[in-house]
């Protein structure tokens, strides 16, 4: 079974980009070998990881206004990555006399402009200004979309490059051996919401690109590229901590309210006034009890979404931002038995604003964040030194 690329139907094979000839190619051979093959050919997979649906992705969330190559008036017949892994498990039941090319694809056929104004409208972005410059060539444009998204120009030349030719199935005998339950195949629109719904759902316990157990086939797997999945910013700190993990969770669960952020009191409150003078709710809300936490809880601007005691506290911020936000907090005693703390900080921005906010702020991570993590540490091993509860940091 090869899933091979959707190749257009009356254009010679010599007039395709070198992608689509290699990819057709490795079909015949299949075919010619003389073991029963099934070749699908797919254009656009709509699922995080596929290098084409993250083009998409990053150009529609990080360009309110796009001068766009003439290729965006190209005709595509995208589908649902659940509807090409379908494919792909039921061609390997196929009769052993069935031994051909299938085409897959989804019920919706869209030019690439339409693919990006419809990825707007889904992720909630304002409406894409979106304007053709057919001077454009292929080169200029892999290197276009190299500058403003994280997929790199090697990778975007050859889809590019293929975007010149439409690409759409040319028939649908696919469902004669492999029946498409109710409900599929997958609209482009019911795509997208499940490629965008695991940041909707704030399921970012793992960072995506190492992620150990995906949730859904259009969820990033281990394998991917570090930029499949969309935009999601950190920033990590770690610290060994004199002082047992107890010690460290304590000041992990009382921390805001009358204890402040342990780093920076001015920024902390400069970022609660100018939230109140957007509408939202500031630092005024404290904390419910002073001591403890669960989940749900108010804590300033953050709400608690998930606590393990004395192990992990998560918060996602309630406060006006382009994006969603979230802060970690760990107590951990490593191989060695020492105490460390973990402390991360999430972003994922919404749109172009979102892109400006981080990066307007990230000059002032290591005096916020940074500073958290020492204050946080620091003050665990002052409360265990206080109470004769020490603990060494060298290895037994």
């Amino acid at each position: 079974v090869y899933l091979g690329g959707l190749t257009p139907s009356g254009v010679p094979e010599r007039e395709l980009s070198p992608h689509l000839r290699s990819r057709a190619e490795v079909g015949r051979i299949l075919l010619a070998s003389g073991v029963p093959t099934t070749v699908l050919r797919a254009a656009v997979v709509i699922g995080s990881g596929s290098a084409s649906f993250e083009m998409l992705r990053y150009l529609t969330e990080r360009l309110p206004v796009m001068v766009t190559p003439s290729w965006v008036h190209t005709r595509i017949q995208p589908v649902a990555v659940r509807d090409v892994l379908r494919a792909l498990v039921g061609g390997a039941t196929m009769p052993p006399e069935v031994s051909r090319t299938f085409d897959v694809g989804g019920p919706d056929i869209l030019t690439y402009r339409e693919m990006m104004v419809r990825y707007a409208e889904v992720a909630g972005l304002p409406k894409r200004l979106i304007l053709p410059v057919p001077m454009l060539t292929p080169g200029l444009s892999s290197h276009w979309v190299g500058l403003v998204t994280p997929v790199p120009a090697g990778i975007a030349r050859p889809l590019t490059e293929s975007l010149r030719h439409e690409v759409v199935c040319g028939e649908n005998d696919i469902v004669r051996y492999v029946p498409p339950p109710p409900g599929y195949p997958l609209g482009f629109d019911d795509a997208l919401r499940l490629a965008l719904q695991r940041v909707r759902e704030a399921r970012v316990t793992t960072r995506w690109s190492s992620a150990s157990v995906p949730g859904a086939p259009s969820d990033p797997l281990p394998t991917d590229p570090d930029w499949a999945g969309g935009s999601l910013y950190t920033d990590h700190r770690e610290r060994l901590v004199d002082a047992p993990p107890e010690a460290l969770w304590r000041v992990i669960e009382g921390i805001g309210g009358d204890n402040g952020w342990y780093s920076f009191p001015l920024a902390w409150a400069v970022r609660g006034w100018l939230d109140r003078l957007a509408g939202g709710v500031g630092l005024r809300r404290g904390r419910r009890d002073a001591a403890h936490l669960r989940a749900g809880d108010s804590l300033d601007f953050w709400r608690v979404e998930e606590i393990v005691p004395g192990r992990m506290l998560r918060l996602r911020a309630e406060m006006r931002l382009p994006g969603l936000a979230w802060l970690e907090m760990h107590a951990e005693t490593d191989d060695a038995g020492r105490t460390r703390y973990r402390q991360r900080a999430l972003f994922h921005p919404h749109g172009l604003a979102g892109q400006a906010y981080w990066w307007s702020v990230a000059p002032f991570h290591a005096v916020v964040f940074g500073g958290m993590a020492r204050n946080i540490t620091r003050t665990a091993e002052q409360a265990a030194h206080a109470s004769g509860g020490t603990r060494t940091l060298s290895a037994p």
